[in-house]
């Protein structure tokens, strides 16, 4: 298939740079059996049966986006250049893969100082990358890089607004665990603790997964043949527990719902055998039409760009004419679209 059939005509005042609030009072998207309805998500009470599960990504995303100043020393004194370090994925050594700005102006060895409290070295550098050694580790590294860090909201929002004290909360999926990723599971973030009470009363279960959404997931793709598209890798985790609740599940009729992309990706990657197994390690795991899905029976996932994986990811599920049914309703009825957006349920139709 070609990049083109994933576009579509977004208008800019449809991309949110603040989130609805309440979470649950975004609008929801309801596509089952064919048909498209108009909802909210706290809607997801009506929607949602006795028995299904809900898989949840439980990656906590950490302040990745860090301002600070290379010094050095020169024939004229002491000089400072502002640099923006934008923190990757962490390194088995210790050290980190980080997007550097202006990486020009910094040589290897080099500090780069964001707080009293927190500095990092320029190690190396390979493919417009760099890796960095910061002066901290363990709690003392959480604590000053919360301090001095601000979430690192995708691309198109940070366009528009820089990220700001708000972001630290709204950002976050109100069951974020484990620490590492750099982008939000961000169909995750429309749910409260509230709704999640409810529809736990209602019979609905959780299962929590984990996989660090990397900076990879904003890249675009460039080739005209999706099929020659690489894609980026991601570090996930499906424990035994999950597994066996899934499966069963899936042997008392329920539906399996991922929320979010990433919990989808990574629950299909522990599958790709045809039998869900626990899986640990990387996933690269590219889902286009004519995927076969052994797990998901449905997905609640946001909006997605024009041309990006996740649309191919959406059309594969729920087949590419309807996805752009589903996306000419959207922009229609003024639907929000992207991180900060409203949200839908997909389920595909036989």
């Amino acid at each position: 298939m070609k990049l083109s059939d994933f576009d579509f005509h977004l208008p800019d005042d449809l991309i949110a740079t603040r989130p609805a609030k309440p979470r649950t009072s975004a609008r929801l998207l309801v596509s089952e059996g064919g048909t498209i309805q108009d909802r909210r998500v706290s809607d997801l009470l009506d929607v949602l049966r006795p028995g299904d599960r809900l898989v949840l990504n439980d990656t906590k995303v950490i302040p990745a986006r860090l301002n600070g100043q290379r010094f050095r020393e020169g024939p004229e004194g002491r000089t400072a250049s502002k640099m923006e370090v934008t923190l990757l994925d962490p390194r088995a050594d210790g050290s980190w893969g980080a997007l550097i700005k202006p990486l020009r102006k910094i040589r290897d060895g080099e500090v780069i100082a964001f707080s009293p409290d927190l500095s990092c070295t320029l190690e190396s550098r390979a493919d417009g990358q760099g890796q960095v050694r910061f002066n901290l580790t363990g709690d003392d590294f959480d604590a000053a890089l919360n301090a001095a860090g601000a979430m690192p909201l995708p691309p198109y929002i940070a366009a528009k607004r820089p990220a700001d004290e708000a972001d630290k909360q709204d950002y976050q999926t109100v069951w974020a665990r484990h620490k590492g990723a750099v982008a939000a599971p961000t169909a995750s973030l429309h749910f409260d603790q509230a709704l999640l009470d409810q529809l736990e009363a209602k019979g609905v279960h959780f299962s929590h997964v984990t996989l660090h959404v990397g900076a990879g997931t904003f890249l675009p793709v460039k080739v005209d043949d999706i099929n020659d598209h690489n894609m980026h890798a991601e570090w996930g985790r499906v424990t035994q527990e999950v597994v066996d609740d899934i499966n069963a599940t899936k042997a008392a009729g329920g539906r399996v719902i991922p929320v979010g992309t990433t919990a989808l990706r990574l629950i299909e990657s522990a599958a790709q055998t045809g039998t869900l197994a626990p899986w640990v390690g990387e996933t690269d795991i590219f889902i286009t039409p004519g995927f076969t899905f052994h797990v998901a029976d449905g997905l609640m996932t946001n909006f997605h760009l024009p041309k990006s994986t996740l649309m191919m990811l959406v059309s594969a599920l729920v087949g590419t004419q309807h996805i752009k049914d589903i996306y000419a309703h959207a922009i229609a009825q003024g639907y929000r679209f992207f991180s900060y957006g409203d949200s839908s349920i997909l389920f595909p139709h036989q």
